[in-house]
């Protein structure tokens, strides 16, 4: 009886690094009809129990520890999880003794990728960023194969080993319906409805601006759907509230956390979203074709969230505002212009699917698959 292949997956910690592994998991599952064992190994992050849990994939977790660009007592602490970290993947790596590593980068997996070349076990790299991560950076000496999503990233791996793929995306946000997001959450099919979002934490500057400017959103007949982050939708809804706005009744939609049905679905129904920059919410919005104003998050590591909006922009795909720049009057000029202006939407959706790579999911699981024999 043949072996049933197994490959372990690292990372996480956030969805833009948790939503692809499990693309590809699932692409790797398609293309092994026959049987493949999955385990994820990483740091324990938000999404991870539920998301790992739901396709049914064993989580094992590590303790991890990262270097800030600041002054942290946790630099200094840090120090002793690493090596506690190494010593716990090299025994989840042992007893389940992949056949290959597949890794999205970040703190999460650099003991794991570190165990796996100890191991000799041949490791896959996907960096999603313009700005290739510094985990990644310092991994790519231990990865046979590296891929990534911006053709700007190939510059920080050796150019053999490197491959543009582009970014997976949940298979889950092509299949958005308009009706049913305007039955779940009482809007109006006439009307323009602007999507905000700020990740799957929200963001608080973006929900302050939004908030200044919702009066006049709602006043103006456009809609407005708004991913608040589960730490802010309480303070959301009270300030909304206080505005004299009924909640569910306004046109104006909070939610704490989108699933990913949900989020399908408002990204459909959307005539414009106001988004952060991460590489996952580009991904999806380029699959759908969306115009969108791109935030990029201050304090984003490496300043990636810039970087991936910016190369997005080059190319006429989004509309780019910094945060110092999110004053009341701009933000609500660009919304109300573009809501304005159908063909320049269209425009910008068009250019943006540039950066949408539909076979992402199956190039990487294929290119797993080559590393197994």
């Amino acid at each position: 009886m043949e072996n049933i292949p197994r490959v372990v997956l690292t990372g996480g910690v956030s969805g833009g690094h948790t939503f692809p592994l499990i693309a590809v998991a699932r692409a790797l599952r398609s293309q092994l009809p026959e049987g493949i064992e999955l385990l994820f190994v990483g740091s324990h992050g938000r999404f991870e129990d539920d998301a790992m849990g739901r396709e049914n994939i064993p989580v094992k977790y590590v303790l991890t520890g990262k270097w800030r660009r600041y002054f942290s007592f946790k630099n200094f602490t840090d120090l002793f999880r690493l090596p506690l970290g190494f010593a716990q993947a090299l025994w989840h790596l042992f007893w389940f003794m992949p056949d290959v590593v597949f890794s999205k980068g970040g703190s999460a997996s650099v003991s794991i990728v570190l165990a796996a070349w100890l191991y000799r076990i041949p490791v896959l790299i996907h960096d999603s960023d313009a700005v290739a991560g510094r985990a990644n950076r310092f991994l790519a000496r231990f990865a046979r194969r590296i891929a990534i999503a911006y053709p700007s990233a190939r510059k920080f791996f050796p150019e053999l080993k490197t491959a543009l793929t582009g970014n997976p995306v949940r298979t889950e946000i092509l299949s958005g319906n308009v009706a049913r997001a305007i039955k779940r959450y009482g809007l109006s099919s006439e009307k323009k409805t602007l999507l905000v979002i700020g990740g799957s934490q929200g963001a608080y500057a973006l929900n302050e601006a939004l908030l200044q400017i919702l009066p006049a959103l709602l006043e103006s007949g456009i809609q407005v759907i708004h991913q608040t982050g589960e730490k802010n939708y309480a303070l959301i809804v009270e300030a909304v509230e206080a505005y004299g706005l009924k909640i569910g009744e306004s046109g104006y939609v909070p939610q704490a956390f989108f699933s990913a049905e949900e989020l399908a679905d408002v990204l459909m129904m959307a005539s414009l979203v106001v988004s952060r920059a991460g590489a996952g919410s580009i991904a999806e919005l380029a699959a759908l074709k969306k115009a969108a104003i791109l935030i990029p998050l201050a304090s984003a590591a490496n300043d990636e969230q810039r970087m991936n909006a910016y190369d997005v922009a080059e190319l006429g795909g989004a509309l780019v505002l910094e945060e110092p720049n999110l004053g009341e009057h701009i933000l609500l000029e660009k919304i109300k212009g573009l809501l304005l202006d159908d063909a320049l939407r269209e425009s910008m959706g068009e250019k943006l699917h540039a950066f949408y790579h539909a076979d992402a999911a199956d190039v990487l699981a294929s290119g797993l698959r080559e590393m197994m024999s």
